[in-house]
């Protein structure tokens, strides 16, 4: 049980209070004989006249119980929702702290994502984060709100193994899913393109033989630039080397990334130092057709404030029924 304005019920206190008070002073004037006075009022039913003030009481008390709005049981109430189901796959290699985008690959990435998921409109979202290898961090989920935070907590530190593996963030991605013949599943790869596997392609041409949407996004440049390497305290301190000693320029790799999109059924987008790079994949999910693909059905309680203050109402009404004022005022000027 539940109230819409518990507060309201601070109202039965004063209430409680005048019924007992009218109870004390009732027995203690009948203790002095005021019963003998009726002589002077006619044949007064008193207990009439106490039945009358607790329906009077019984009366308010119920009407202040339905302002305060009860809310008893439960009511069950189907809600459809239309939409897909959109999962992100994002790149958290070390070559993701590259700032040849501002103000690095990885913090532009994830600005674009969070301007995507305030327009979605129905559809649940999930991530992945990969690197050398690759992890579910978020379920589907609709609340949006919890899955920003979850995207401004990820960083390049959250998987050991090194290595951009885009075939294992594939299957990770499929995995995530859950296998109802009604949804829409769509996955949106987001990676500077650097495959150490190559398996990535024929992954996503089953894909989407099995009905998946696959978007690529690109984020990099071509001319590429220096990974700085992040210490323990998230630091910049000096560029990555190879075995050799020499610096490691990463570049964005387009061209699997494209042709991941095309086997995926899906479109290819790069994200730049230009804005709003989102509103083309937000645009490839709109333009879905979107169907009915889960019904939830939600519990709720139910508002009881009628059954009350009709209780209320009927009881005034009964109270001011009783026929007792009427015969002191008749015998009063015509006894």
């Amino acid at each position: 049980m539940a109230w819409l304005h518990s507060w309201i019920l601070w109202g039965l206190v004063p209430v409680f209070l005048a019924w007992i008070w009218e109870g004390f002073v009732y027995r203690r004037r009948s203790s002095h004989g005021l019963r003998q006075k009726t002589e002077l009022w006619g044949q007064v039913d008193f207990r009439k006249v106490r039945w009358r003030s607790r329906l009077t009481y019984i009366s308010f008390i119920f009407l202040t119980i339905a302002a305060a709005g009860p809310q008893i049981g439960t009511r069950v109430k189907p809600v459809e929702r239309k939409g897909v189901d959109l999962v992100f796959a994002l790149d958290v290699s070390e070559s993701m702290n590259a700032p040849d985008v501002k103000p690095t690959r990885l913090r532009k990435a994830k600005a674009e994502m969070s301007q995507l998921i305030n327009h979605l409109k129905g559809d649940r979202v999930g991530i992945i984060v990969f690197a050398g290898a690759s992890h579910l961090y978020l379920p589907l989920t609709s609340d949006y709100e919890a899955a920003k935070l979850f995207l401004d907590a990820i960083d390049t530190r959250m998987i050991r193994t090194q290595g951009t593996a885009l075939s294992t963030a594939i299957t990770t991605g499929i995995n995530s899913f859950l296998k109802d013949s009604d949804k829409h599943p769509v996955l949106v790869l987001i990676s500077d393109g650097e495959d150490h596997e190559g398996q990535a392609i024929e992954i996503a041409r089953k894909a989407a033989e099995s009905g998946m949407v696959i978007h690529a996004v690109g984020i990099g440049s071509e001319k590429g630039s220096l990974i700085p390497v992040v210490n323990k305290q998230g630091l910049t301190g000096e560029y990555k080397r190879d075995s050799q000693g020499k610096l490691v320029t990463s570049k964005l790799n387009e061209s699997i990334l494209r042709d991941i999109a095309q086997a995926g059924n899906g479109i290819y987008v790069r994200f730049d130092n230009s804005l709003a790079n989102y509103r083309k994949l937000l645009n490839a999910i709109d333009s879905m057709e979107k169907e009915t693909i889960s019904t939830h059905v939600f519990s709720e309680y139910e508002n009881r404030y009628r059954g009350f203050a009709f209780s209320s109402l009927l009881l005034l009404i009964l109270a001011l029924a009783l026929p007792t004022s009427e015969t002191i005022q008749w015998r009063r000027f015509h006894g």
